[in-house]
């Protein structure tokens, strides 16, 4: 069973890299292993001309070269999959991870995508709607003997798998809007953005959407993993606007401790080499660790 449950400070890798063969994917992936990195996760985007991995078939692929670390997608994007398959193909994952999936959803920022691969196109509302839908059918499955959702987007009818899970899988979500925002805050287990998109300000305001969005539908907030993708460039210079973390280790030391000062108490770094990685993990987490014990701040109330 998960344990990414917000209560402690949490780093991960993979993610937002990209370009990278299968091999060079299973060298992040066990090198973050060894490491001590608590989760490894890969995006979701089949379409296009730098290299990819299916993520569902490649975290399993993974589940079987690692031991420890959790494994997520990064996010999932629902045009691709009925929620049905999801659910089944989480289930599967899950189990032969031995309970170390985190299944990371969103309703598909990138609509060329779908287009390219003749997927039917929504409007935002109606992407709001499917993944309320969704999320509504994985768990059926996940929890009932027989699930039926008749709903705008996506529809079951008498649907069942066996086995079901042995616990509850976390659902993570990659949301922005408004209204993608409140569904977090009631529905999800995590919140995942990119902060490079949005910024700290973006994110400080999102969050708190989330948060209020949770205590209006009678959640505590603080159950909400609040995580974060982070790009990440030891040594190179930083360039402003360009949405990455970048510089010596101290300058990178200081932008993670300002990003878990906006509230996220998992970072999910995109290192795009093992040497990197292992920089990383040897000089800067310990570091980011430290300042946050100094503190005195548990990982829910940092900043």
């Amino acid at each position: 069973m998960s344990r990414l449950d917000g209560s402690r400070l949490v780093f991960g890798a993979g993610g937002a890299v990209s370009g990278l063969s299968a091999s060079q994917t299973l060298d992040l992936a066990q090198s973050a292993d060894e490491l001590g990195y608590d989760l490894f996760s890969l995006s979701d985007h089949l379409h296009g001309h730098s290299r990819t991995v299916e993520p569902l078939s490649a975290l399993s692929w993974l589940a079987g070269q690692t031991r420890r670390i959790e494994l997520a997608t990064n996010v999932l994007a629902l045009p691709y999959r009925p929620p049905a398959v999801v659910a089944k193909t989480a289930e599967t994952l899950d189990r032969v991870s031995g309970g170390r999936f985190v299944l990371g959803l969103g309703g598909g920022g990138y609509d060329e995508e779908f287009r390219a691969f003749g997927l039917p196109d929504r409007t935002p509302g109606q992407k709001i709607t499917g993944q309320r839908e969704a999320i509504t059918i994985i768990r059926g499955l996940w929890s009932n003997e027989s699930t039926t959702v008749r709903g705008r987007e996506f529809s079951v009818d008498g649907a069942r798998i066996e086995p079901r899970p042995d616990h509850p899988i976390p659902i993570w979500l990659g949301s922005y809007g408004p209204r993608a925002l409140a569904l977090t805050g009631e529905l999800a287990d995590g919140w995942l953005p990119s902060v490079g998109r949005i910024g700290l300000e973006g994110a400080r305001r999102m969050r708190e959407s989330v948060l209020a969005a949770a205590r209006d539908a009678g959640r505590d907030p603080a159950a909400i993993t609040c995580a974060c993708n982070v790009i990440v460039r030891v040594g190179a210079p930083p360039q402003p606007g360009a949405g990455a973390v970048a510089g010596g280790v101290q300058e990178v030391i200081d932008q993670l401790l300002e990003i878990l000062a906006v509230g996220f108490t998992a970072l999910l770094l995109a290192i795009p080499t093992v040497a990197q990685q292992e920089l990383v993990a040897r000089e800067i987490i310990p570091a980011v660790r430290a300042e946050v014990a100094a503190r005195g701040l548990p990982p829910t109330h940092v900043g």
